[in-house]
């Protein structure tokens, strides 16, 4: 009788231990289902900022195209202005060669008058009203074309100057666009490490 009560006495220990090994293997295997349940978010997490970086890389990489676009057409707008003034400066270096030349012209013109007249005081007074009226026929000719070459120089250099003063207000906006085009792309770039950063921390824990 004393060997049986030991028997059930061990057999009540050995099935108490039994459901506590029970017990701890369910414990185990909720851990088990709460880690998987863990991996599996954060695998979907991990998916949706590889996403977002991908997007943010391309959006990165479309605006660097456009700055660097935007970079060359300032260069070239540059090089244009740069090309306008040079020939604004033939232009004006021309207008005072000819004003040269038109004033030594006049002045061997008015020469040859005084000299003319002088002869025709000479000869006689017989002529002398004809020829003043063609001197002043040619004076006024003369007039005229001057008048002419002054307005065609005043048109041409306010004319190169407006397309100066528009290429100066495109480079400013251009220079407005490719700041504000770096600005966004400094944004993109910290979004995308900030990205990282989540990632591997995410990762990490």
């Amino acid at each position: 009788m004393d060997d049986s009560g030991a028997i059930l006495c061990q057999l009540s220990a050995l099935k108490d231990m039994l459901d506590q090994v029970n017990e701890e293997i369910e414990a185990n295997f909720q851990t088990t289902r709460e880690i998987e349940s863990q991996i599996v978010k954060c695998s979907e997490f991990e998916r949706a900022l590889a996403t977002r970086e991908s997007e943010l890389m391309k959006t990165a990489y479309m605006l660097q195209f456009e700055i660097k676009g935007l970079i060359a057409v300032n260069a070239e707008s540059r090089t244009t202005r740069e090309c306008l003034q040079k020939e604004l400066y033939c232009i004006r270096k021309k207008r005072d060669e000819i004003l040269e030349r038109m004033n030594t012209k006049r002045e061997a013109f008015s020469t040859l008058c005084l000299d003319f007249q002088k002869e025709i005081n000479e000869e006689g007074n017989s002529k002398i009203g004809k020829l003043l009226d063609e001197k002043e026929y040619l004076e006024n000719e003369v007039h005229l074309v001057r008048g002419k070459i002054n307005s065609l120089q005043t048109s041409m250099s306010d004319f190169v100057d407006e397309i100066i003063e528009g290429i100066d207000a495109y480079n400013s906006a251009l220079v407005v666009e490719i700041e504000s085009g770096n600005i966004e792309n400094d944004k993109l770039v910290k979004d995308i490490n900030e990205l990282k950063t989540t990632m591997l921390a995410a990762m990490s824990s």
